[in-house]
């Protein structure tokens, strides 16, 4: 058995960061309190014809029974998941027009409760078969991203052909890190090798690494924490040679690539001449392996925001996203005021999801 030395720890890390996954739940919870309160969802607006929403949460019941007893041992305030259920989150994607959620786990506590590698695999099961028994009940109106547990590696290769060939999965759903390991870690490699062979589109999920949610200096640790994660698994896939290596693979990270549109000339400055050339780690240049990537809209529809990315990759790299039930599904409002041309609203909208996903389109 092929199994990860470190497995993931919420709870204790080599600085002293015991309680970060305390913070950043409830941090959650305070931004996004009211997005399931009966009576609080924000008024429905004309949306685009097609809406795909490309970052959207799922709580299976036993797996949220599960992770309320286990905030409880923690002493971790309970979040807004707790009044997720099937026909809410339907009624909600009628009411703000998404025609359809590609469905993926959030990353706190993803697959694992501090339980070994086997009760890990247990609940990336449990949790794709939920997921894809929802695909199948509201024909066209999910896809999914199947979690994967990333504990055990040979495991992890079963739970991809499972992904793949019984649940028909749509892609696959990892975090920026499990444990001290981001994805670049040669332990990840023949994970990544069998997604590049299958041509996978992968979602990437962030979280608050265990070595670094005492370093917000006062702010919620999902504030500051959660976009540089991203940054730290996008950096590690770069430097590691792992986007030269899987062509193949179609990479999705969330909240718009994390701070990657603001740290992209600096990363490009210390590594650009190294990484050139046919056996380098970005054969076209550094900004050449970010413009290939695919980037969600959740929680980066701000002007600001917005325009570091788009001067970052074209309009055809970003897809909609909105970390539902965290925040609220109406955020195709924000894009809406940003005044985009009806062909750009169009393809973040529904257009570049469907080039990712084809059977969206149906």
């Amino acid at each position: 058995m092929n199994e990860a030395k470190h497995r993931p720890n919420r709870w204790s890390c080599t600085c002293g960061c015991q309680g970060s996954r305390r913070h950043f739940l409830a941090g959650a919870a305070a931004l996004g309190a009211t997005a399931l309160l009966p009576g609080n969802d924000p008024p429905a607006r004309a949306a685009p014809e097609k809406l795909i929403d490309t970052h959207h949460h799922y709580y299976p019941p036993a797996y949220r029974q599960a992770q309320i007893g286990w905030e409880d041992q923690h002493k971790m305030a309970h979040g807004v998941q707790d009044s997720w259920t099937r026909e809410r989150n339907i009624e909600a994607m009628d009411k703000n027009g998404i025609t359809t959620a590609v469905l993926s786990l959030a990353s706190t506590p993803g697959t694992w409760f501090d339980t070994g590698a086997a009760k890990a695999h247990d609940w990336a099961r449990l949790c794709g078969d939920f997921a894809a028994e929802m695909v199948r009940d509201h024909p066209g109106r999910y896809g999914l991203f199947a979690p994967l547990s990333m504990l055990d590696i040979d495991a992890t290769l079963k739970e991809i052909e499972y992904a793949f060939d019984t649940l028909h999965a749509d892609g696959i759903n990892l975090q920026t890190n499990y444990g001290d390991k981001w994805l670049g870690h040669p332990i990840y490699q023949p994970v990544l090798q069998e997604l590049n062979r299958r041509k996978a589109v992968v979602f990437v999920h962030p979280l608050v690494a265990s070595c670094c949610g005492h370093l917000s200096v006062g702010a919620i640790p999902a504030v500051i924490e959660v976009p540089h994660d991203t940054t730290r698994t996008i950096v590690s896939l770069l430097l590691s040679g792992s986007f030269a290596r899987q062509r193949d693979i179609k990479w999705l990270f969330s909240h718009g690539g994390g701070t990657i549109p603001f740290l992209a000339g600096r990363i490009e400055a210390f590594y650009d001449k190294k990484a050139r050339g046919p056996n380098g780690i970005a054969p076209d240049g550094i900004e050449a392996e970010f413009r290939r990537l695919y980037y969600d809209t959740a929680n980066v529809t701000h002007p600001a925001a917005m325009a570091a990315l788009t001067k970052l990759v074209p309009f055809s790299q970003i897809t909609y996203g909105t970390d539902y039930p965290y925040f609220a599904l109406n955020q195709i409002d924000n894009l809406r005021r940003l005044e985009l041309s009806s062909d750009d609203l169009k393809a973040i909208a529904s257009g570049n999801a469907i080039q990712l996903i084809p059977r969206l389109n149906a």
